[in-house]
């Protein structure tokens, strides 16, 4: 690449949580080899809050997704204004592969080969049904890597003002109130992964409460109705993604199942302990939060043969050989006494 002029780079990730967490060591080793370079993100607004403060991002765009044509030319105006050499799709689809086309950026790379790539000249990587496994951040880093970014550093992260420090340090003493230790338990998932019900977390908490030194934080926006006024548990107020990375950043320990309140805990170096399904797919070689101490727990080996109905969206862990509350309990009194 020459460095006569500047690079002007557009990371695109428009989707979830957890994925765009996973994104964030793109900026930062992008900033590494080019220290100069114009580095932009184009996110949904509701996961805007991730890259907030990040020191390796000068521009972030929203996308919000809509089809009419004046809101795709205003968008296609916007890109334009900052002339990038560069984009990275990491997850493209054909909305987005035209947008960058029509926006005049000559250098745009894809995962996959779909036909729009090919007749609009993308550069394309490939994942290749996932054979070798390797971690999301990592396919995903195989865009930036082919244009020499060689780097292995996969490390996710979210940056905190002073400020936040101080409302998190506020937050952690309110929550303890003389307690040692605070554990947060996300309970929700969104039915996108493998996760317990809401009677197991009910048990969980139930247990948790009654081990020395231990307050409990439900991290979930929505709180199923099951464990929604549980005695001596806290339950924060939610109003923005940002509210959630602050508590998040007050705990000790996150519990949840593979979602993207563990990759914020995981960017935050918060340790977690999360609840993995063993398919490819959905497996922690493919998921695992990166950058924390990350205490990845899954059903026995023979529990999916004889449970999994083939769709991990409807697996509980709950059956004989699975994820059970002493399987959870068991991991949570090893990590608090080495905390």
């Amino acid at each position: 690449m020459s460095s006569n002029k500047q690079n002007r780079f557009l990371i695109v990730r428009p989707d979830r949580i957890g994925d765009v967490v996973l994104s964030t060591p793109i900026p930062r080793e992008l900033k590494r080899k080019y220290p100069d370079c114009f580095v932009v993100l184009l996110l949904r607004d509701y996961t805007k809050d991730i890259y907030i403060n990040n020191p390796n991002v000068d521009k972030i765009i929203i996308d919000e997704g809509k089809a009419s044509f004046p809101y795709k030319l205003r968008l296609l105006k916007q890109i334009r204004y900052y002339k990038f050499t560069h984009a990275f799709m990491l997850l493209p689809t054909e909305r987005i592969n035209w947008l960058l086309f029509f926006s005049g950026i000559r250098y745009r790379i894809g995962v996959g080969h779909k036909f729009y790539q090919f007749i609009t000249n993308t550069k394309s990587v490939y994942r290749r049904k996932y054979i070798p496994l390797r971690h999301e951040a990592d396919y995903c880093f195989d865009t930036v890597r082919k244009i020499g970014i060689e780097s292995d550093l996969l490390d996710t992260e979210i940056f905190l003002t002073d400020e936040e420090k101080q409302i998190v340090k506020s937050r952690r003493e309110k929550y303890c109130d003389g307690k040692k230790f605070l554990i947060g338990i996300h309970t929700t998932s969104g039915n996108s992964v493998p996760n317990w019900k809401p009677n197991t977390y009910f048990e969980l908490i139930s247990r948790l409460k009654t081990l020395d030194n231990i307050k409990v934080v439900i991290t979930d926006l929505q709180v199923p109705e099951e464990i929604k006024s549980i005695s001596e548990v806290i339950y924060p107020e939610q109003k923005t993604l940002r509210d959630l990375v602050h508590i998040i950043a007050s705990l000790d320990l996150l519990i949840a199942s593979s979602t993207g309140p563990t990759h914020i805990a995981a960017a935050l170096k918060i340790p977690t302990i999360t609840m993995f399904c063993p398919l490819p797919a959905c497996s922690p070689q493919l998921w695992s939060p990166l950058g924390n101490k990350a205490i990845n727990i899954l059903p026995d080996k023979n529990y999916c043969g004889r449970m999994c109905s083939g769709n991990p969206k409807q697996c509980y862990f709950e059956e004989e050989g699975g994820i059970s509350v002493e399987n959870i309990l068991g991991a949570v009194k090893k990590e608090i006494n080495h905390i």
